[in-house]
């Protein structure tokens, strides 16, 4: 969601229209649209009448139709639990074949507690009062009528519960969006019952200006680490937002996996080895549990709980490369991807020669393509097809064999 809220993505896709002539390659060829194309993470649950055009819609690009072949939609906050699952529950995908012999655009949902709203969630056995809760958790101290503006607060492990129950009604969903965010600032005035414009889902900014209110970054770990345990208890995926915490994220990260590191052989000891001593040939392979859905997918061993997920994805990653570095030492037992939008990654000019040298330091097998919008449709369709192409060039892939390769870190992601 990292941006994705009205004011923000509405800008970030203006600019993006404004330049893609000059951006999307698109006099390079026609674009394989038949492959599949996936959109690892966006919100269009935040417009519902969106939704509608998910439906009866087909990869060939018929009138008015999405030619996605999937959508990863978040849910980010209370009052779009629910929406993301009936949108699933209509939609959902139902096999492990990427619906590579679907031709209706699919969605996989993705149950999570945004960071823009963890001051929302109270910890088990901290205080439920609503006054000393916003307190405790925001700072600078709110005065009483700033307070009087927010929602009651909700329990974090009833929270988790219920999203329990929601994975498990939904066995290929991911935890998401989930994250942390030093930048954000709490908006005034009381979230409308109905939103300011009408076809927006209620709990957004919702137009407001900004206060200087912030959630203290201790309790944004901690609903942070809850949702993480809850993935790799039940081994799903997570979808990620980090914003100005990226230090932060991978301490609260790797806390989880402490303990559980991958033991890792550089190829210099391998050939300190007397030549047959020891087959290394699958040494980073070695001992690894299986990394499927809670048993539903995978070597045919049954996925075993850790304290984190088994595969992370950094949406609309903005970090040098030097950060993505970081989360690629061999030793850590999570699988991380990377995504990239228009939205976010583009939408700067300033932003592409960054997003190049990332691109370069990505490995090809950990590159995802995401939307990060809040409304379904051709919109959607033209900045995954803009950035697809972005990415290819880049790589200095073909069409087809970027979306080929791109298909197929989708489905690893997804399914393990």
């Amino acid at each position: 969601m990292c941006g994705h809220h009205q004011t923000q993505t509405q800008e970030a896709e203006a600019d993006a229209q404004n330049h893609h002539h000059h951006q999307d390659g698109s006099d390079k060829g026609e674009f394989p649209w038949d492959i599949g194309v996936y959109d690892a993470h966006c919100h269009p649950t935040d417009t519902m009448s969106s939704i509608a055009n998910i439906a009866n819609i087909n990869s060939s690009g018929g009138s008015g139709g999405m030619k996605a072949r999937v959508l990863t939609i978040m849910a980010t906050r209370a009052q779009d639990q629910e929406l993301v699952a009936s949108v699933a529950s209509q939609h959902g995908i139902t096999t492990s074949s990427r619906g590579s012999g679907e031709k209706e655009t699919k969605v996989v949902p993705a149950f999570g507690w945004h960071p823009w709203f963890s001051h929302q969630l109270y910890e088990d056995g901290s205080t439920s009062d609503k006054g000393a809760h916003y307190e405790a958790v925001l700072s600078p101290t709110p005065d009483a009528e700033f307070i009087a503006s927010l929602p009651g607060p909700m329990s974090l492990k009833e929270y988790i519960a219920a999203t329990k129950q929601r994975l498990l009604d939904h066995p290929y969903a991911l935890v998401g969006e989930l994250g942390l965010d030093k930048a954000f600032r709490l908006p005034w005035g009381k979230s409308l019952q109905q939103p300011v414009e009408e076809a927006l889902t209620p709990g957004g900014r919702e137009g407001r200006m900004l206060s200087p209110y912030h959630v203290k970054m201790s309790h944004q770990v901690q609903i942070l680490k809850a949702q993480l345990r809850l993935a790799g208890e039940l081994g799903r995926a997570v979808s990620v937002h980090g914003v100005q915490a990226h230090g932060v994220l991978f301490d609260a990260l790797s806390s989880l996996w402490k303990g559980h590191e991958k033991e890792y052989i550089s190829k210099r000891k391998q050939k300190m080895v007397a030549k047959g001593a020891e087959d290394f040939s699958s040494s980073e392979d070695e001992d690894e549990p299986d990394m499927g859905n809670s048993g539903k997918k995978g070597g045919g061993k049954k996925y075993e709980p850790r304290p984190f997920p088994p595969r992370i994805c950094l949406h609309s990653f903005s970090g040098p490369p030097q950060m993505l570095n970081q989360y690629l030492n061999p030793t850590i037992p999570a699988k991380i991807f990377f995504s990239f939008s228009m939205a976010i990654n583009l939408s700067t000019a300033g932003g592409e020669q960054r997003f190049a040298d990332v691109i370069k330091a990505c490995p090809d097998d950990r590159v995802l393509i995401e939307s990060d919008l809040h409304i379904a449709g051709e919109e959607m369709d033209r900045v995954l097809e803009q950035m697809y192409r972005k990415v290819c060039e880049v790589k200095e892939w073909g069409l087809e064999e970027g979306v080929r390769r791109i298909a197929k870190n989708y489905e690893e992601f997804i399914f393990g």
